[in-house]
């Protein structure tokens, strides 16, 4: 076993050396030409990040608008089509199932071409086929062109404008993602007035005034601007003099002979099918009671560099396209007698251990005094397909190039960060809390393989991409299945989710039955999103508390919401749905803004990922199919009663299966910690 690993660690070693040699030799010899290294995305925390955070809100706000107060138009639907009410609901269902259920797929588009891209793609996208709604036929028509189609457009807006806030936030990340998620409940405080107004000219003008608003989010989306990352590379300490005294001899960057990088002394290797070798690293992120996935795994740019000395430098020379920070690190930069700058060089063995609060700042502070504190980093899942050892160096010479090429976007994949789908405060992620702040960046950060960056040169389409095909693999990972505690969440969220969208189709129609004016009946509808938007900020304020456990708190608000539904029929007027509308804006706030710390509470930041991408699986499903069943209902009884009970029992049940998910998830650990056998020395 001792000389296997000293076997691959020699190989892995071969192929981070540098050597000079002569450019038409370079270019023969580019596959032995190594140099370990890692891109390190760091977000910005001010300036241009705020800029992002008002886009997402904007985002939000278009699309969440449309999508809860698209049942509005369902009356003219039946009108001119002569279907029932619960036929005429998988209209609006499929907008937002789709809406939901195309986030994993949407996600690896975002992974590969980019937030910006997807955004403004998805915008036009969702724009055409609101204006072909207008020429609809039939119900089947808009069933598939407004309802699938559109729901994969606005999943293609939504899904970035959610996700680039971690990419831009650490600091802040908490107070961003909250103000750009309250856009849900802005959008249906504006847009529940707006579309009555729109409708008296028709449900067709409707629907091509509301195509030309969701095309501003494609001028919203030209905000999504990259962010280039900072590499970080392999030097050596007692090369240090030899290293200085060659830069300043003129020989440049390239010329510096490597060490030979040794893993940590903890890191070991085990066999993977295929001859390919996989790292993982015991005392790592992602090894938890959780598991690995025997298939495949991705090291961490922690894993690669733990113990050696790391060079920082800025990727790329382009002028203008960057932030801040990195425009201060290059100004804090010594340069050479030739007016290159020279790389800075910090030790990474202590940023690398596990250290006190006081003490994280202490070192943060002086890793670079002119830039606030490390932050993301690219990122990916707990499990990862790994290569032979060897090819670690050569994943990192392709970044390498592509830097030297302005080509950066493969080093900063989005969907390689662990923690790219939290919406909480860092400090409740135990990894964040317990070493320094450039560690856990490291920590949460998974590598681009070769292909991927070979893939990100070479022009041409390709039909499923390597960065595509590791963000699927990651987000549909069935292994996750297995796990009670995540069952439980997920079959909870699909209840949660049935019932959800409810409400929004009949709340108007049951009142304006039970002679309520039609305006007083909307303003209620504008209620609920006026009360999810403060209920959102209250919700992310108190969360950020360690004493607050998410789940209790999400476990009372969907009590709450579920039995203030199923009575909400008792007696309708003005202030008993006012009160309806209080109770189930808190509780769809709290619903959405919990899910992800709740997830990582129970399985660990590693699985986040993956439990994301079958949770919107599982509630796009619901989503689809929980308005047309109400819909049945009231067909069948008459009543709306019946269909307020439905969702709002489907709720109820969704909380009581989440008051055991604690002990759930603590049994579930005791279990894998006693099947999980000890790796051999």
């Amino acid at each position: 076993m001792a000389t296997q690993q000293t076997r691959s660690q020699d190989e892995l070693a071969s192929n981070v050396l540098m050597s000079k040699q002569p450019d038409n030799i370079k270019e023969e010899n580019e596959e032995e030409e190594e140099i370990e290294e890692a891109a390190v995305v760091v977000p910005p925390d001010s300036g241009w990040a705020w800029v992002v955070m008002v886009a997402s809100f904007l985002c939000c706000t278009v699309i969440d608008g449309i999508v809860f107060c698209s049942p509005l138009i369902q009356e003219q639907l039946m009108a001119e089509f002569k279907v029932s009410k619960g036929y005429v609901a998988f209209v609006s269902s499929l907008l937002s199932g789709c809406y939901l259920m195309a986030g994993p797929f949407v996600s690896a588009m975002a992974n590969r071409f980019g937030f910006r891209p997807v955004t403004i793609t998805g915008a036009i996208f969702a724009a055409i086929c609101f204006g072909l709604s207008y020429f609809a036929t039939s119900v089947e028509y808009l069933f598939v062109i407004y309802g699938i189609l559109g729901g994969i457009g606005f999943c293609m807006v939504y899904i970035p404008a959610v996700v680039i806030i971690g990419f831009y936030f650490e600091k802040w990340r908490a107070l961003a993602t909250g103000v750009a998620m309250c856009g849900s409940g802005v959008g249906t405080f504006v847009f529940a007035p707006l579309t009555n107004v729109l409708l008296k000219m028709g449900w067709r003008e409707t629907l091509a005034i509301q195509g030309a608003i969701v095309l501003a989010c494609a001028l919203f989306g030209l905000a999504f601007r990259p962010i280039q990352p900072i590499r970080l590379s392999v030097t050596n300490d007692e090369a240090g003099d030899e290293k200085e005294k060659s830069k300043l001899n003129g020989h440049g960057h390239g010329n510096t002979v490597a060490p030979t990088p040794q893993l940590h002394q903890a890191a070991f290797t085990k066999p993977l099918p295929e001859g390919r070798f996989a790292y993982s690293m015991p005392n790592s992120a992602h090894n938890t009671y959780m598991g690995a996935s025997q298939r495949n795994h991705y090291p961490t740019a922690q894993e690669i560099f733990k113990g050696m000395n790391l060079e920082r430098r800025p990727s790329g020379t382009a002028q203008g396209s960057k932030g801040t920070e990195l425009k201060q690190l290059r100004k804090s930069q010594p340069t050479t007698p030739n007016g290159d700058p020279q790389q800075l060089t910090f030790n990474l063995h202590k940023e690398l251990t596990t250290v006190g609060e006081n003490e994280e700042e202490a070192e943060n502070d002086n890793l670079l005094e002119t830039e606030a504190k490390p932050v993301t980093i690219q990122a990916r899942r707990h499990t990862v397909s790994g290569r032979r050892p060897q090819d670690i160096g050569k994943r990192s010479a392709a970044a390498a190039h592509e830097a030297h090429h302005g080509q950066t976007h493969s080093s900063s994949r989005p969907m390689y960060r662990d923690d790219i789908f939290f919406t909480g405060s860092l400090t409740r992620i135990p990894q964040y809390q317990s070493q320094t702040s450039l560690a856990y960046h490291m920590s949460v950060t998974r590598l681009p393989t070769k292909q991927d960056m070979l893939e990100d040169r070479q022009k041409g389409c390709r039909i499923c991409p390597e960065a595509v095909r590791r963000t699927l693999s990651t987000m549909l990972d069935t292994s996750l299945l297995s796990s009670p505690a995540f069952m439980c969440l997920a079959f909870s969220g699909f209840l949660t989710m049935m019932g959800f969208f409810v409400p929004f189709c009949f709340l108007v129609d049951r009142a304006v039955a039970s002679d309520m004016d039609k305006a007083s009946a909307l303003s209620v509808l504008s209620g609920i999103g006026l009360v999810n938007t403060f209920a959102r900020i209250v919700c992310g304020s108190i969360s950020s508390f360690p004493a607050v456990k998410p789940l209790w708190l999400n476990n009372v608000a969907l009590t709450a919401g579920g039995i203030a539904t199923i009575f909400s029929g008792v007696v309708v007027n003005t202030a008993s749905q006012w009160t309806f509308a209080f109770f189930f804006g808190i509780c769809i706030a709290c619903f959405s803004a919990l899910r992800s710390l709740i997830a990582v509470e129970l399985i660990g930041l590693e699985k986040l990922t993956n439990a994301y991408g079958f949770l919107m699986l599982f509630q796009g499903i619901a989503a689809t199919f929980g308005s047309p069943i109400a819909g049945a209902l009231y067909e069948m009884s008459g009543s709306y009663d019946m269909a307020f009970y439905f969702a709002g029992g489907l709720i109820l049940l969704s909380a009581f299966l989440c008051y055991p998910l604690t002990c759930v998830s603590r049994w579930e650990q005791r279990r894998n910690e006693k099947n999980t056998p000890l790796p051999a020395a």
